[in-house]
């Protein structure tokens, strides 16, 4: 037992061994060599902070869909939530008429970030239940709905003109959301930012592996089997499928926070419905049945995406021929890892080990 508990906990320690050593080479450039030029260009350090956001995020959907068996198309929508929870109340602080001293105090964007997960969650846990009564494709297209309704109302300013009051800035969003600090302590620049985004990604990761190694993972692997054979046996389909979106959901809106204060700006283009579907396409890519998926789908496609703009582009094809030839990779990662890369890693890693202590028969 002791042995399975170490061998779970040293892919968490080696993340954050990655993490450290990333953050000590942007910083430090040993020979004046940085991530960028490690990476031969693929990944720069404001990339790598990006991955821990989205990572967050796919975390929630992994459990959601992985594991749940649900089906999300609008996921991009409640990581918008946090994102316009936290600019808002601080830019349009003034407007809204919360006072000056709250407003300028370096706790209040900690405080945004805790109630746009609250607000998220509880918004969910309203609109959950009816929606988590549909199945299959009718659920697909449930949570799609929702979630372009959700992305026009950012897109238009909740219909309200702009002229009476600015909410969310339409269009072009809302600029100069202040950086997040801690007393005096201001969590910028980018390194100091990178290792706060980077504790909140590996504390998804560790929670979302103690969930689903948990009762409740448990029961939620059986409503994905099947989910009349878990109503037989006595599981609560309902309230499990329902805390299962509750959890992706508030995972989605606290990333759309640090996204807020990582970017100083917000517009409504990254919330959108093609945003949602490339979170899905991470997930599947990295493995939707499993935790570690997520870092690793995000990592893959966001550094995919900047291989092919910048090769592409080399070579004088045009915009055009980027989605084409990213579609093409991704169908052939289905075809032959339909459950994901990281699947397939543990499953090639447990056949060789499977092999080296299998002895040999001598003749």
């Amino acid at each position: 037992m002791l042995k399975s508990l170490r061998e779970k906990n040293l892919g968490i320690l080696a993340l954050i061994i990655a993490v450290f050593f990333v953050g000590w080479l942007e910083q430090v450039e040993p020979g004046g060599v940085g991530i960028t030029e490690l990476t031969f260009g693929i990944f720069t350090f404001n990339t790598v902070v990006r991955i821990g956001i989205l990572t967050i995020v796919v975390v929630g959907l992994n459990i959601l869909v992985g594991y749940a068996g649900q089906v999300s198309l609008g996921q991009a929508a409640f990581y918008g939530i946090g994102a316009y929870v936290s600019a808002v109340f601080t830019v349009q602080a003034k407007a809204l008429g919360i006072p000056e001293a709250i407003a300028s105090a370096w706790i209040w964007p900690w405080f945004l970030m805790l109630l746009g997960v609250l607000i998220t969650g509880g918004f969910t846990w309203l609109i959950g239940r009816p929606i988590l009564r549909l199945k299959g494709h009718y659920l697909g297209m449930a949570t799609l709905g929702l979630g372009i309704m959700i992305f026009i109302l950012f897109r238009e300013n909740f219909a309200i003109k702009p002229s009476t009051v600015i909410i969310t800035g339409g269009l072009d969003g809302l600029p100069d959301v202040p950086r997040l600090s801690i007393g005096s302590y201001e969590l910028w620049p980018l390194h100091r930012y990178f290792y706060l985004v980077w504790f909140f990604a590996v504390s998804a990761i560790i929670i979302g592996r103690n969930v689903v190694n948990s009762r409740v993972g448990r029961a939620m692997r059986a409503i994905h089997g099947s989910e009349i054979a878990a109503e037989v046996m006595g599981v609560d389909t309902a309230k499990f499928k329902l805390q299962a979106l509750v959890m992706s959901t508030m995972m989605a809106s606290l990333a759309g926070s640090l996204y807020a204060h990582f970017q100083a700006a917000v517009s409504p283009t990254p919330f959108d419905f093609v945003a949602s579907l490339e979170l899905v396409v991470m997930s599947a890519t990295g493995g939707v049945g499993t935790i570690w998926g997520a870092p690793l789908g995000v990592t893959i496609i966001l550094g995919l995406g900047e291989f092919l703009r910048a090769n592409l582009h080399f070579l004088g094809a045009g915009s055009e021929v980027e989605p084409i030839v990213f579609g093409l990779i991704l169908i052939l990662i289905m075809i032959f890892m339909p459950e994901g890369i990281a699947k397939q890693i543990t499953k090639l890693f447990n056949r060789r080990k499977s092999n080296q202590q299998t002895p040999e028969v001598s003749a």
